[in-house]
């Protein structure tokens, strides 16, 4: 079997073997602070006892399944903590695949690569469905494509990499469209604390036993090395994604999951709005250049990335890296995330040299 290796650590090496400065626009890794509640719970960690280093439940600390629990507001034995929300994705892809109600994985064009990847992994087929150019996915494309065959439905939102931000009333038709076709939305909220929007809408508000939402605190913590994520189940699916989880992975990081637990309990809303008025300053930023060299470009809705298209310069890996040698900016090409943006790049706007990145390249394709 061959899988699909994303792209994003061979640009990035790419980018680190360069002979020129480059500003790395490339992987959604937060360059802000993660909540000092967070650095203390670390601290507080090390001076604990010795079975404190030893293996943590498998499904996660049970403390941190109750807050999530209580926050999701969905029952504590529905919650799996895994090891970040990549395998939080896995375990509700897999739980699809085994009920036997279908082999195929409906995905979105432009698509997150680990998605497929992780599709070809678990056996099954992928069927795509084309996002409109600004992002946004029309559930009447979605039924078209589902079928008897469908197995799962897999929705971002807010998507990387287009940053749209999909309202109610999409989400509850996919979750009735999953059902309809007896299979599973897995719907993946990961940046649901960067809707810059006002109208994120969470799976769980759709009262159903066929969605299975994931998230972590990689994004919303800033906290992408410590591979806290977590999935929610419904009832009768959860079991076996739980022994799945410790046949994987046995257990995730007991520290990890406490400083997370500290950090949730005791970080209020203005960390949250602070990150989120950040990523405002920079999207204008950078849409504003972007507007001054004359490219087509996505604006954000939510996550932090910005999709960019440049007349004559198809998003290819080879302009990728022309694009560093040249520019000193390293994004990602378009064709990483399916064939609807073969002419697009994409960037990561989670580096202070934002508006520096953004001059460069209108210097550059001036």
């Amino acid at each position: 079997m061959e899988y699909e290796t994303p792209l994003f650590f061979r640009v990035m090496a790419y980018a680190a073997d360069a002979d020129r400065d480059v500003i790395d626009m490339v992987s959604g890794n937060p360059d802000w602070e993660p909540p000092a509640t967070l650095r203390e719970g670390l601290r507080e960690y090390a001076d604990f006892d010795a079975d404190r280093f030893q293996y943590p439940p498998s499904e996660g600390l049970v403390e941190l399944r109750e807050e999530i629990a209580a926050r999701r507001g969905v029952d504590v034995e529905q919650v799996v903590v895994t090891n970040g929300t990549g395998e939080a994705n896995y375990l509700a892809m897999a739980r699809a695949m085994e009920r036997d109600a279908g082999s195929e994985i409906v995905l979105t064009d432009p698509v997150y690569p680990y998605y497929p990847g992780k599709t070809t992994i678990l056996g099954g087929e992928q069927r795509f469905v084309a996002a409109a150019s600004d992002g946004r996915l029309d559930p009447a494309d979605v039924r078209e494509a589902a079928s008897e065959e469908t197995a799962a439905i897999v929705a971002n939102s807010p998507n990387n990499p287009t940053g749209a931000v999909y309202p109610a009333e999409t989400v509850r038709e996919l979750v009735a469209i999953a059902e309809e076709n007896d299979a599973i939305l897995v719907s993946d909220e990961v940046y649901d604390h960067y809707d810059l929007s006002g109208r994120f809408a969470s799976a769980l508000a759709v009262d159903s036993a066929h969605r299975i939402v994931t998230s972590g605190f990689s994004k919303s913590l800033a906290i992408t090395g410590f591979r806290v994520g977590y999935a929610i189940f419904p009832p009768d699916l959860v079991a076996n994604a739980k022994s799945r989880h410790m046949l994987v992975n046995v257990a995730g990081s007991r520290p990890a999951q406490y400083a997370v637990l500290r950090a949730l309990r005791e970080t209020g809303p203005d960390y949250y709005e602070a990150n989120r008025e950040l990523l405002r300053d920079r999207v204008d930023a950078f849409t504003n250049a972007l507007d001054a060299a004359g490219a087509d470009y996505t604006r954000p809705e939510g996550a932090f990335y910005v999709m960019a298209r440049f007349e004559g310069y198809p998003g290819t890996l080879e302009n990728v890296e022309r694009l560093i040698d040249e520019a000193g900016v390293a994004g990602m090409p378009g064709e990483a995330f399916g064939a609807s943006r073969e002419e697009w790049l994409r960037f990561a706007l989670v580096t202070p040299r934002v508006e520096e990145a953004a001059d460069r390249l209108a210097a550059y394709f001036e």
